[in-house]
């Protein structure tokens, strides 16, 4: 097996998981392990994932982190109260946030449609498309600064309760060549990894995500969906992501949720992320980052000119 360590993005795996593949084609023998937290209370219910990482010839073991952190907050009450606390800050920060975004919105939509010059509307279009990455940066900072200040003032690993669930999941890794996430709810998934730190763990691990697992990887973590089935369909910054791909805007599932017609909607949103790539993550879809770097992509991507590029090449 290769030393260098990647990180691959997969398009959705079900009905059918290609995950064993991709990870034989990594070189990966032997341990898997499994995150699929994401999945909440059926978070064991991966006999179908297991069976196809064992027809790889693999062996897997799922962390299990939902559980293991139901297990942490049942035990330690005090953490449990205080991590409450804080996701329900974070809860509201979102809120906030998205009344911001939705101002902006309504004032660029009022904008775009006014009788003016030209040149001038397109002027006010790239003001509107500034204002809306800035306040995307804004909310990241200040949804790191939350986290950083729980984690100064809990110091969450030294926690007996917490302590006793990382030892046994580095020992669970330690056989483990590659690390498999799942998708499911993205929030949730995002927040047992925090509670275990998780991102230290992989350190050396080649790492494989799909669907919510495969956002999660990135620096930034974005809810996007052009059929939302209620509210608006402007896209919002959730949380940082673990940054393991960076420079990346993660759509999965993009039949379902991407209009992929919307040519002046592409271009606003591909414009907001930039200079982030927008990649759009079909079945069969994979980008790999090796030792931090892209690597390989064959996925769409959605473009500042508005197209829904399904063929291109790395620069």
């Amino acid at each position: 097996m290769s030393n260098s360590r990647r990180v691959v993005l997969l398009g959705p795996q079900r009905p059918d998981f290609d995950i064993g593949r991709v990870l034989a084609e990594l070189g990966v023998r032997g341990g898997v392990a499994v995150v699929t937290a994401g999945w909440q209370e059926r978070e064991s219910d991966d006999a179908a994932l297991i069976a196809a990482l064992g027809a790889a010839g693999m062996t897997a073991v799922n962390l299990k982190l939902h559980a293991r952190s139901e297990e942490v907050f049942r035990e330690d009450r005090e953490l449990a109260t205080a991590w409450s606390a804080r996701q329900e800050r974070l809860r509201h920060l979102q809120s906030f946030y998205r009344v911001r975004l939705d101002k902006i919105e309504d004032a660029a939509r009022t904008i775009a449609v006014r009788l003016a010059d030209p040149e001038l509307l397109a002027a006010e279009w790239r003001v509107s498309t500034a204002q809306f990455r800035q306040l995307d940066q804004d909310h990241v900072v200040r949804c790191r600064e939350i986290h950083a200040t729980f984690d100064e003032r809990w110091q969450v690993g030294d926690r007996p309760a917490v302590k006793r669930q990382l030892t046994e999941i580095a020992t669970l890794l330690e056989s483990a060549a590659a690390v498999v996430i799942a998708g499911g709810h993205v929030a949730s998934l995002l927040n047992r990894m925090k509670l275990f730190d998780l991102a230290a763990l992989l350190d050396g691990k080649h790492v494989c995500g799909w669907s919510a697992g495969a956002m999660v990887l990135a620096d930034r973590i974005v809810l996007f969906h052009d059929f939302p089935p209620y509210g608006t369909d402007i896209a919002q910054v959730l949380d940082g992501g673990l940054g393991l791909a960076p420079g990346l805007v993660v759509l999965p599932d993009p039949a379902r949720r991407v209009r992929t017609d919307a040519e002046d909607g592409i271009a606003r949103f591909a414009h907001r992320m930039a200079p982030a790539l927008c990649v759009a993550m079909d079945p069969g879809a994979k980008v790999v980052f090796e030792d931090g770097r892209l690597a390989q992509a064959t996925a769409a991507r959605l473009t500042t000119e508005g197209a829904y590029e399904r063929e291109w090449t790395l620069p």
